[in-house]
């Protein structure tokens, strides 16, 4: 039986593009979005090659308060896999961009939907929940990512869930989640080391969202910035902090990158107390790009301040 010459040429075309068809679909990464940098680091490190990971927020900004915009609902629309810190921090704009999304796939209770909360030892859980205490968080404070011991349960569920979603790489994840934490363990243990010297002392904060990363440092936190969570602080609030800090001579005020800077200037000013502002995610500065680049700053900075002579 002879062919037509059209047909014998246009079969190496149509195999060939059947294959590069059939490649493409071997080689489609998992679509990751993240609410967070930090979680966004981590899915990198446990997806590798796997994965394609976009962050919705930036690391120079407050993660409770985002403009959702279309492009945010157009990542989410294509997502895979949504990873989100949960316990209510992206309460006021996570649920209307999952509503706009229209990605089944990615809801509450669908697979493709990972709250990186469970798991974590969580903390400040208030026993009543009242507005006249502030911005609090009912199911507890939620900026568990600032303590690195959290870092290797937040890998290992990412790890779980991305298999379950690509099984065909499921144990790709596993091994890179386990080396991941491992690096990250012997890198805890360092900063640990560095921070010993320092151990107990007192800090004041901007806002209660450096609890974890305190606790995990052994350092106490005295006072906050904020006369309340979410509340401004009045001038009688700041007058009784810096007669507060005087007194029990608080040698270091901490505040986050994104926080305002005028009232913890004035009251690290009025009580020769050193005041940092530290970057608390990745991209918080320029140069810190990853999750261990983020505590190897954040503790390098710490015991300096702490180390220095009050002014």
């Amino acid at each position: 039986m002879s062919f037509p010459k059209k047909i014998l040429i246009s079969l190496p075309i149509s195999l060939s593009l059947c294959l590069c068809g059939f490649s493409s679909l071997i080689l489609a990464k998992v679509r990751v979005v993240t609410t967070t940098t930090d979680l966004a680091a981590i899915a990198r490190e446990v997806g590798g090659p796997h994965v394609e990971v976009t962050a919705i927020t930036r690391g120079t900004a407050d993660p409770h308060y985002v403009e959702a915009k279309p492009s945010y609902v157009l990542k989410l629309h294509r997502a895979d896999l949504l990873i989100h810190i949960g316990l209510e921090l992206e309460i006021g704009w996570l649920p209307a961009l999952l509503t706009a999304s229209r990605n089944g796939a990615i809801q509450l209770g669908s697979p493709g939907n990972l709250n990186a909360s469970d798991g974590i030892d969580v903390i400040e859980v208030p026993a009543v929940v009242t507005r006249a205490e502030g911005d609090i968080h009912p199911y507890g404070n939620p900026h568990y990512w600032t303590d690195p011991r959290n870092g290797v349960r937040i890998a290992d569920a990412i790890a779980q869930r991305l298999g379950e979603i690509d099984s065909a790489n499921a144990s790709d994840y596993r091994v890179r989640a386990e080396e991941f934490s491992s690096r990250l363990a012997d890198r805890i243990a360092g900063w640990e080391r560095k921070i010993t010297p320092h151990k107990g002392k007192l800090v004041v904060t901007y806002h209660k969202s450096m609890s974890y990363l305190l606790r995990w440092l052994g350092l106490k936190q005295a006072g906050a910035i904020e006369r309340k969570p979410g509340i401004p602080p009045s001038g009688s609030h700041i007058a009784a902090l810096i007669q507060m800090m005087k007194t029990r001579k608080v040698p270091l005020v901490l505040v986050e990158t994104f926080y305002p800077r005028k009232d913890p200037t004035m009251v690290a000013e009025k009580t020769g107390a050193k005041l940092l502002i530290l970057p608390t995610s990745v991209g918080g500065r320029p140069g810190i790009k990853s999750y261990i680049g983020l505590f190897g700053a954040i503790v390098k900075e710490i015991a300096e301040a702490l180390a220095a002579p009050r002014e």
